[in-house]
């Protein structure tokens, strides 16, 4: 049953701007057509004589352009340093509309999406169904997931490590893209069929998502040491631009989608670690003390009690979240939970970064040490890993996961340990991946959010989704096999679009225009909200 409530001025917001810039992207498409149309017009006229005998002039071309849709608007409209490209847009500029068609046309496919958002989830168009899990299904469809994988997309990859030149591939990006690709299947099923016995390995899946977090962000900034606004309003673009207006157009709040404020949180905690006294950096020492103060922070923070609510009760319009389904617990109840369980693994993340070149160079030596010394080590690195992982699995995983929730920030770095010490064991294992679920780990994010409302559905604002989308009442698998189609159709496309907005309104290497870009957004924003708000409100006081 929907329950979506009335209109809010966030979703009268998105109407307003979303509407004027899909019909200017209909023109500007009927613009590029009778351009073309024009240009292969003047292509074939002028087979039909000698070029040598014919010159335009001028003149003659400003009749021809006067003659056609393509007329050349003033100078004053195509100097963006006079007339904004706000003035432009709406008075329909010709030039401007054919310029940006492109930037028009993925704002208004991103609209469209969202709409079947809305669609999907907060009407009564489309059917719904309840879950149901059964193991021998869900191991099924997993295990014919991978030998697909590994029948169509296994690959050999010969790349360089950029420490040392040479093919070690130890954590390479091929094989976390497949690491996050194989956990997000796993992850995704988890809450299609409500396998509620695997909850456990859920939370080590995401762990093992913030530890990436940290071990990423820290060899990037470590590494090419750009601290710059372009390079950080980039990463905030990726991670929240999506969500942002999945907040908007579903009335939903930021924690509902709880891994994203969780990466944000934790970039934003490693950004602050390397970038301040960035230069010192190389110094052991200096970064001792900085991974020693992220863990003060973080015990003072999770672990010191009533120290949490004083940091974090002023961001609660942000973080605050009521699941509907119980709604007597504190508004950020949800957020200590999620963050906390989580609290410690960027950390260990950030260690492991820190000594990535490290392990690599020892990598190195031992594939030129001989092989009996060789072989040795290894099958001791698999033999400790092995009883690690076993006594991790028998006295952490197996309690039940209210008593496993207490235990896991404190040895979820086990079984993420344990997995990289196997994957990485020898060069063969290295160099391969299975490229199907490494395209997967590209579009986590995508997947993550878009499974809520066009995969699941809740039906009613910031609530959890309980049941599936049904397009195919009364076949299940048929209606897996349809949903879930379109779900990641759909998710790769949201990838792509977030991608090509980031390169539009996001410069790279221009701080004065990305600050003037935030600006106007900024100013837009607050005019479109405002009129959403007294559009709202008109009603009441007509009567």
């Amino acid at each position: 049953m929907v329950t979506s409530g009335p209109l809010t001025p966030g979703q009268v917001s998105f109407l307003l701007g979303i509407v004027p810039v899909i019909v200017a992207w209909i023109y500007s498409e009927f613009l590029e057509y009778k351009k073309n149309s024009f240009s292969s017009k003047v292509h074939s006229d002028v087979n039909l004589v000698e070029l040598g005998n014919h010159t335009v002039k001028e003149d003659d071309g400003a009749v021809l352009l006067e003659g056609g849709v393509l007329q050349s608007s003033s100078p004053k409209l195509r100097s963006s340093s006079v007339t904004s490209y706000i003035v432009r847009f709406f008075m329909m500029d010709e030039s401007f509309l054919i310029e940006n068609r492109l930037t028009l046309r993925a704002i208004s496919e991103f609209g469209f999406l969202l709409g079947y958002f809305y669609l999907c989830d907060r009407t009564n168009l489309l059917g719904e169904s309840k879950k149901s899990y059964n193991r021998d299904l869900f191991l099924f469809l997993y295990f014919l997931l991978i030998i697909v994988a590994a029948m169509t997309s296994f690959k050999i990859h010969h790349d360089k490590s950029p420490f040392s030149g040479k093919s070690i591939l130890y954590l390479n990006r091929h094989q976390t893209e497949e690491w996050k690709g194989w956990m997000q299947v796993l992850f995704l099923m988890y809450h299609y069929f409500a396998a509620t016995e695997i909850y456990n390995a859920i939370r080590v899946f995401i762990a093992a998502y913030v530890w990436m977090t940290g071990f990423g962000n820290f060899s990037y900034y470590y590494i090419r040491k750009d601290f710059s606004l372009p390079r950080f309003a980039q990463m905030m673009w990726r991670l929240n631009f999506l969500v942002l207006f999945c907040c908007i157009v579903l009335n939903n709040n930021y924690t509902l989608y709880y891994i994203c404020p969780m990466h944000t949180l934790f970039t934003l905690m490693v950004y602050g670690a390397l970038g301040i006294l960035n230069k010192y950096n190389e110094i052991g020492s200096v970064m001792a003390v900085k991974i020693l103060g992220c863990f003060f922070v973080v015990i003072l923070v999770w672990e010191i009690p009533g120290v949490f609510d004083l940091v974090w009760s002023p961001f609660t319009f942000l973080l605050g979240y009521n699941d509907p389904a119980k709604p007597n617990f504190p508004r950020l109840h949800e957020w200590h939970f999620r963050s906390g369980l989580d609290r410690y693994i960027w950390i260990i993340g950030m260690i492991y970064a820190y000594y990535h070149p490290t392990v690599e160079r020892w990598m190195e030596k031992l594939e030129e040490t001989e092989v009996k010394r060789r072989v040795s080590v290894k099958t001791g690195v698999v033999i400790i890993s092995l009883v690690m992982g076993y006594l991790w699995f028998e006295y952490i995983y197996k309690l039940d996961k209210v008593t496993y929730n207490k235990y896991h920030p404190y040895t979820s770095w086990i079984p993420i340990t344990v997995y990289i010490c196997l994957r990485n064991v020898s060069q063969s294992l290295r160099s391969y991946s299975l490229t199907l679920f490494a395209w997967l780990g590209k579009i986590t994010l995508e997947t993550y959010i878009s499974q809520i409302h066009i995969w699941l559905r809740s039906g009613v604002p910031d609530g959890q989704p309980k049941l599936l989308l049904s397009l195919i009442p009364g076949y299940p698998m048929l209606n897996f096999m349809l949903t879930t189609s379109i779900y990641v159709v759909i998710s790769y496309r949201l990838f792509e679009l977030t991608g090509t907005l980031k390169t539009a309104f996001v410069p790279s290497k221009d701080n004065k225009r990305l600050i003037y870009n935030v600006v106007v957004a900024t100013a837009i924003s607050t005019v479109l909200y405002s009129l959403s708000f007294l559009f709202l409100k008109m009603p009441r006081f007509l009567v």
